[in-house]
């Protein structure tokens, strides 16, 4: 299987997928750990995962988990788009130089990539160059596209060699802006090369978090504060989807206005199903499992119809990404908790019984809120309330 049959096929689904169940990094998941989560997505049917960097052990440890599997069951089928994460100098820390790279760091990041693409070329069938590194409010540590399009030559020098397989995929993913799809500041020299660069483009869609930062399609109009909790609901995700899909479109226009013609897919898109912060009841109301299961079903059902991959953000929650803030809406994107119950989006799944006999960490796969729509209703805010304009 090629990466350009996968991709655009909505058989072969895709997610990201990082595995983490405790909040510091310092606990890599292990394989059997691995095994156990890439089951539950198997059963999900979920084909295609994502990784973003190979500088730990998790990714190297989801192939060989995907190795095994396969070699103990045949119609085990599973591939990965292979992260690798890009840095400016002096990243994360106080002083950033984005205008330099960190290119030890990056150039270990790649060789690694490609190491692991030619031990498992059966299952790694895209390479990605950088996770939303070249979009401006990655304060810490984004790079100039000139970095990414230095690391996507390359790959694809090694393509043309033979030193990797010529199928597989070179791609960047990056927030819609960074691929041109938004401001102009994004529309330099070296991005249009990029464009020419890789395989396909790989671009992210945020509407959750533009409920805060920017709400213009966000709320309840006055004309609709007469129906129900679920209908208000139901209005405001749908224009939720058609932000995301404005952003997809910019993007799409940018790309034929450089004369390019190349797949455009999902890298990222997702919704936190809590937030103690600004996506939450005291914010923009945006986050619970209602809401996310909504956007879920949306999005899945726009993107099946285009024939588009979408890299949905993601298979489980993962404690470390705001270990400091436990409640922050980070930790809470997964489609399944840490302790391995389903969230709302997945119950109609648990009903069909696809999960029957599947443990997380030694638990029995079950729902969360007892399955009880009432109950998780309790836990839903409307959005907020708008004028038409």
């Amino acid at each position: 299987m090629k990466a350009k049959d996968l991709l655009a096929n909505p058989e072969y689904r895709a997610i990201s997928y990082g595995g983490y169940r405790l909040n510091s990094r310092e606990y890599q998941p292990t394989i059997p750990e691995i095994k156990e989560d890439l089951k539950i997505l198997h059963a999900l049917g979920i084909r295609i995962l994502r990784t973003y960097n190979v500088h730990f052990a998790q990714a190297g440890n989801v192939l060989q988990a995907i190795q095994e599997l396969r070699e103990d069951e045949a119609a085990f089928e599973m591939y990965v788009m292979l992260g690798t994460w890009i840095n400016c100098a002096y990243a994360f820390t106080d002083n950033p130089d984005h205008d330099r790279e960190n290119t030890e760091g990056n150039q270990n990041e790649i060789d690694t990539a490609v190491i692991l693409a030619n031990q498992y070329p059966e299952i790694v069938k895209i390479i990605a160059v950088g996770n939303e590194a070249m979009v401006k409010w990655a304060e810490r540590y984004f790079v100039q596209p000139w970095v990414i399009l230095k690391y996507v030559n390359y790959l694809q020098d090694l393509k043309k060699s033979g030193r990797i397989s010529k199928d597989v995929w070179i791609t960047s993913s990056d927030n819609f802006a960074s691929w041109g799809g938004g401001e102009p500041v994004y529309h330099v020299d070296d991005l249009e090369q990029l464009y020419h660069a890789v395989d396909f483009i790989s671009l992210h869609t945020y509407p959750m978090h533009d409920t805060h930062h920017n709400p213009n399609f966000w709320g309840v109009k006055i004309e609709e504060q007469q129906e129900t909790k679920k209908e208000q609901i139901e209005y405001a995700m749908q224009r939720a989807l058609e932000y995301a899909i404005q952003q997809f479109n910019s993007t799409k226009e940018y790309m034929q206005s450089l004369n390019v013609n190349k797949p455009l897919h999902i890298g990222e898109t997702g919704w936190a199903s809590s937030c103690n912060g600004l996506y939450g009841a005291d914010g923009s109301r945006a986050t619970d499992e209602y809401k996310e299961g909504v956007y879920h079903r949306m999005l899945r059902a726009w993107t099946d119809a285009q024939k588009i991959s979408c890299f949905y953000f993601e298979a489980f929650d993962e404690p470390w990404k705001d270990a400091g803030n436990p409640g922050g809406s980070e930790n809470y994107f997964g489609l399944i908790t840490v302790g391995g119950k389903a969230k709302y989006a997945l119950w109609d799944q648990v009903d069909k019984g696809i999960f029957n006999g599947m443990t997380r960490g030694g638990r029995q796969f079950s729902k969360t809120y007892n399955g009880s729509e009432t109950e998780l209703m309790l836990n839903v805010s409307n959005p907020p309330s708008k004028v038409r304009k």
